[in-house]
């Protein structure tokens, strides 16, 4: 089911996979694995993404055949020592009253966590994450940020104001439209003649009424779903006076680092694992709930934006070649504990 959608997910693994390609390095070759039809010990290495949505069971047949994994966990916010701890009661519970025939989602993506050699954190959040929660040992995390795409860093404003019309200050909202992203009441706070507000994202069936009460509020404008290629996407970013991002529970929201590298400020829920030292001054990061925080923080940035090559600097190490390149070096490293029969030891 993995690419019956498009998302954040789906856009890290392709990203992936075409930057890997783009290194050249020798002797290193990418393949997009189909389960279906391709049997997992003809690979060196298997990176796995996300350790939820029944990924354990890749994982432990990669750990019979020998094959190594990196796994790149994609936790949700919010694991901590004492959520762990409350995850692994009620796992016992389950196994306990099902003679241990049911397996809760903690106790799956645990064993794919303990079965991986290396795992990949996005930030220091989610490898305390991981730690306490998962009691994954630090030696076996390795913190890789994702990527940007390097056009986001060289965004022209102008393309997609002259396709919209819009000359003035505006604020963007990007992703998928329903109500767990929290857009409706922030929208109706904002949008006026002066700052009007642009959704970009798709809305599935069951939010289609959602969708249209936002475009019922004056001055908000739905632009539809723009591919992750289309240059608009980032010219877009480029020319917003700040990008919103109110929804409870992302987990490394891609849209807000290449909102950034594009210059333009964020404002977004706090209980995101992100977290880039220094940012302050142009990313804000509040209570997702705190409507009348998020609005003041808003029309702050439109009215003294912070210059955007600072903007930009915080998310240059995030450029996707320097993010592929830590990657390869992780597939290099369980090659060659396997070459020089280390197996499964970290």
């Amino acid at each position: 089911m993995l690419f019956q959608r498009d998302s954040g997910l789906q856009l890290q693994v392709r990203s992936t996979i075409a930057a890997l390609r783009q290194l050249a390095v020798p002797g290193l070759e990418i393949e997009l694995v189909d389960t279906n039809r391709q049997r997992l010990d003809r690979y060196d290495v298997l990176h796995v993404f996300s350790a939820i949505n029944g990924n354990v069971r890749v994982v432990e047949l990669a750990h019979e055949l020998g094959v190594p994994v990196v796994l790149s966990a994609l936790l949700a916010p919010g694991w901590s020592r004492s959520a762990g701890w409350r995850a692994g009661v009620a796992e016992q519970l389950t196994g306990r009253l099902t003679r241990w025939n049911v397996q809760t989602s903690y106790a799956q993506t645990k064993r794919a966590l303990q079965l991986a050699q290396l795992v990949i954190a996005a930030d220091e959040a989610e490898q305390d994450a991981l730690i306490d929660g998962f009691k994954v040992a630090p030696a076996r995390i390795h913190l890789l940020p994702n990527g940007v795409a390097e056009r986001f860093f060289a965004a022209d404003a102008q393309a997609f104001r002259r396709h919209t019309g819009l000359d003035g200050p505006f604020v963007l909202m990007a992703g998928s439209i329903a109500p767990y992203k929290h857009q409706q009441d922030l929208t109706r706070m904002l949008a006026t003649p002066e700052l009007p507000v642009v959704l970009l994202g798709h809305a599935r069936r069951q939010h289609q009424a959602y969708l249209q009460g936002l475009v019922a509020a004056p001055n908000v404008r739905w632009l539809g779903q723009l591919a992750h290629q289309d240059p608009l996407l980032a010219s877009a970013y480029a020319a917003a006076s700040v990008l919103v991002l109110p929804s409870q529970g992302e987990a490394f929201p891609l849209p807000v680092l290449e909102a950034l590298a594009t210059g333009t400020p964020v404002v977004m829920a706090d209980d995101s694992p992100l977290h880039l030292p220094g940012s302050g001054f142009a990313l804000k990061q509040l209570r997702w709930s705190d409507t009348d925080a998020l609005r003041l923080a808003i029309q702050a940035l439109v009215a003294t934006p912070p210059p955007r090559a600072a903007v930009s600097a915080l998310v240059q190490d995030f450029a996707w070649r320097r993010a592929a390149l830590k990657i390869a070096d992780c597939y290099q490293l369980l090659y060659q504990r396997r070459q020089h029969g280390a197996g499964h030891a970290v």
